[in-house]
């Protein structure tokens, strides 16, 4: 099968400082669960902000669908995130000044999606992942936890072919980090693919395969 994404050679340095990463390469396919792994500090999150074309390899290519899509354009990757990706963050990052809902629908309404069909979806959504909050609800008044699952809300809204997640179970009790994990599996079985950056070595059980860093 062919990959979907794919980092070949990629290499990657903040200036200045020490390169995090130097030609590292490898393929995430359809259908799959993958963990990436190692220590604090080598690169992992910044891996994903590559994979997900937020930033560009100083060298190497990251390939969608075979595609090299390190030299678009920024509008042009900017309109891939939106239809391609959805991107749980290790903060959750969501904007504090406005409502959890927003925060929610916003990538879709980005894309030109309907605002009554991305909230009704949104509302199924956070009924599943169990974040059950008052009309107008902000970032601030929720827990870690629900901002956790209100991430994944977000990420998996628009039915995104790649999923990245950054430590996603990282502020959930365990029954909530198997239902987190269940929805990985969910996307995956339906064809989409998910790179999950963690140091949980109960949810690198559950994945696909795990590929050090």
């Amino acid at each position: 099968m062919s990959a979907l994404l794919e980092a070949d050679a990629v290499s990657f340095r903040y200036d200045p400082g020490t390169p995090l990463l130097e030609g590292w390469s490898a393929a995430f396919h359809p259908g799959e669960v993958v963990a990436v792994t190692g220590p604090s500090g080598r690169g992992k999150s910044t891996l994903l902000y590559l994979l997900g074309l937020m930033l560009k390899p100083r060298e190497g290519r990251v390939l969608l669908d075979g595609r090299e899509v390190q030299g678009l354009s920024d509008r042009a990757r900017a309109g891939l995130r939106a239809e391609v990706f959805g991107f749980v963050f290790q903060d959750a990052a969501l904007d504090a000044t406005r409502t959890v809902m927003d925060n929610i629908v916003e990538t879709a309404l980005y894309r030109g999606d309907d605002r009554r069909d991305a909230t009704r979806r949104a509302d199924e959504l956070m009924h599943r992942f169990g974040v059950g909050l008052r009309r107008g609800a902000k970032p601030g008044q929720v827990s870690g936890g629900q901002a956790q699952r209100i991430a994944l809300c977000r990420a998996l809204l628009g039915q995104p072919r790649v999923l990245l997640a950054d430590e996603p179970t990282g502020n959930l009790d365990p029954d909530s980090a198997d239902l987190v994990v269940d929805a990985f599996h969910d996307h995956a079985a339906r064809g989409g693919t998910a790179v999950i950056v963690t140091h949980d070595p109960a949810l690198v059980a559950r994945c696909h395969r795990r590929i050090p860093l």
